[in-house]
């Protein structure tokens, strides 16, 4: 297997680093593209066993960091650049899935020999899945999605913060938002929310995915604390062909970082047996 690590494969004023997993041999390969979450990053949790498992089905597995996640080449698993988390924003995250994608389909692509260009998938976890979901709505490239505990609407973190918060916000342009696991006070500039403001039907997941007729499957857990499986409903509401598939898990489906063991827990291995197998259906997409 193929497993090629940090890669620059494009810039939005910071560099898009990305990881690609494959089987080293003649066929080309449907590929599939990992957008993680808030507070998170394509190595989060020993990502590198999911990508070993979807390798290992067929496909060429494509995870990165979001240009301005605060990870940086250097360090792709801490948050040393608090200055780039707090400029980020998602019209910059859908600029960087958008390189990706770029990427993924350009014949000038060093890999290009192993990819199924017609044949492109999205997984996103939590705000990635969000991201997912607008992109797709989009690009006519991506034809088929996945959401693992997806978000509902683009307000991470800020969505039930009290109208004085947001107007302290404005005013000190800065809040701080507390990373529990490495206990970094994370900034978040106000632009942020005036991205959010000033893009609100580009940024409506409703909208995206009311109107997406392509297969879709939405996993999340019972006892989602972060985005609660509620959130899962209403996408399912919005989009009836959706697909659902729920756990009795967490927002991570089991996981932590740093991951240290080298097999992954029964939550996450249902999620992705579950994906791998959606992925492999012959779906054709609604009249």
């Amino acid at each position: 297997m193929k497993k090629i690590k940090n890669i620059v494969i494009g810039h939005n004023e910071l560099p898009v680093v990305a990881d690609v997993f494959f089987e080293n041999d003649a066929q080309k390969k449907k590929v599939v593209i990992y957008a993680h979450g808030f507070n998170g990053f394509k190595d989060w949790g020993n990502f590198d066993l999911i990508a070993e498992r979807f390798a290992s089905a067929g496909f060429l597995f494509l995870k990165f960091n979001f240009s301005h996640n605060g990870t940086t080449i250097e360090k792709p698993e801490e948050f040393d650049d608090l200055e780039a988390f707090g400029q980020n924003n998602y019209t910059k995250e859908l600029t960087d899935l958008k390189i990706v994608v770029d990427w993924v389909s350009d014949k000038a692509n060093p890999y290009n020999n192993f990819i199924d260009g017609d044949h492109i998938y999205l997984i996103g976890h939590s705000m990635g899945g969000g991201i997912s979901i607008l992109f797709a709505a989009e690009d006519a490239r991506i034809k088929k999605i996945i959401g693992w505990a997806a978000i509902g609407e683009c307000k991470t973190p800020w969505g039930n913060w009290p109208p004085e918060k947001i107007n302290q916000w404005k005013d000190t342009g800065v809040e701080y938002y507390l990373n529990g696991r490495t206990k970094q006070l994370m900034p978040l500039y106000y632009q942020l929310y005036e991205d959010y403001q000033q893009n609100q039907i580009r940024l409506s997941i409703q909208n995206a995915i009311s109107h997406l007729n392509i297969p879709i499957l939405l996993c999340h857990g019972n006892s989602d604390p972060a985005v609660p499986v509620e959130v899962a409903f209403m996408l399912k509401k919005w989009q009836p062909d959706a697909q659902l598939f729920t756990l009795d898990t967490d927002h991570v489906f089991g996981r932590k970082h740093p991951w240290v063991e080298q097999h992954l827990p029964f939550e996450t291995e249902e999620v992705v047996r579950v994906s791998i197998e959606f992925l492999k259906e012959a779906v054709s997409c609604k009249p």
